[in-house]
């Protein structure tokens, strides 16, 4: 079962960059933006990812971790990391572990023929560990913004 808005997230554990295994629930304590991309180094993901780190700092001083997902392996997400300079740890979710939690796993289309792929994807989780937004089907463009906005909104209601 996909995790729903309201809910708890699963406890999840997953290699990451760094020679990290990293579980969902390390990051109590912290509001958490997790993304799921399609595929490292592309260029949509790339750009991604790059939008994430230039208001990384705008994130940490509302108290929200950014972490990046895809189905790559964890050396691809490494080279991906380095290569870009990511201030944020990548997930390597192989076994789709992850993704299956968050349902963006989804049939697409490219050049008429169908795959499964992982539909670009965020989402807020609260300190408590509680989903409170989702974005699918995302276009890069203004998304990282629309994802700060949120979880503005977010840190000003926990301090009402």
């Amino acid at each position: 079962m996909p995790t729903m808005i309201g809910e708890t997230i699963p406890d999840i554990e997953c290699p990451a960059t760094g020679g990290q295994t990293i579980r969902l629930s390390d990051y109590r304590g912290r509001n958490l933006v997790l993304y799921f991309y399609p595929k490292a180094g592309t260029p949509g993901c790339t750009q991604e990812g790059l939008d994430f780190s230039a208001a990384a700092d705008d994130f940490a001083s509302v108290g929200t971790a950014i972490l990046g997902a895809s189905r790559d392996s964890l050396k691809a997400q490494e080279n991906f990391k380095a290569k870009q300079g990511f201030p944020f740890d990548l997930l390597a979710d192989q076994d789709e572990t992850l993704c299956r939690a968050f349902a963006v796993i989804r049939l697409k289309k490219l050049y008429g023929r169908e795959s499964l792929g992982v539909e670009r994807s965020t989402f807020l989780i609260d300190a408590e560990g509680v989903l409170r937004r989702e974005w699918r089907g995302v276009k890069v463009k203004g998304h990282v913004e629309e994802v700060l906005t949120a979880v503005r909104e977010l840190a000003s209601n926990r301090q009402d």
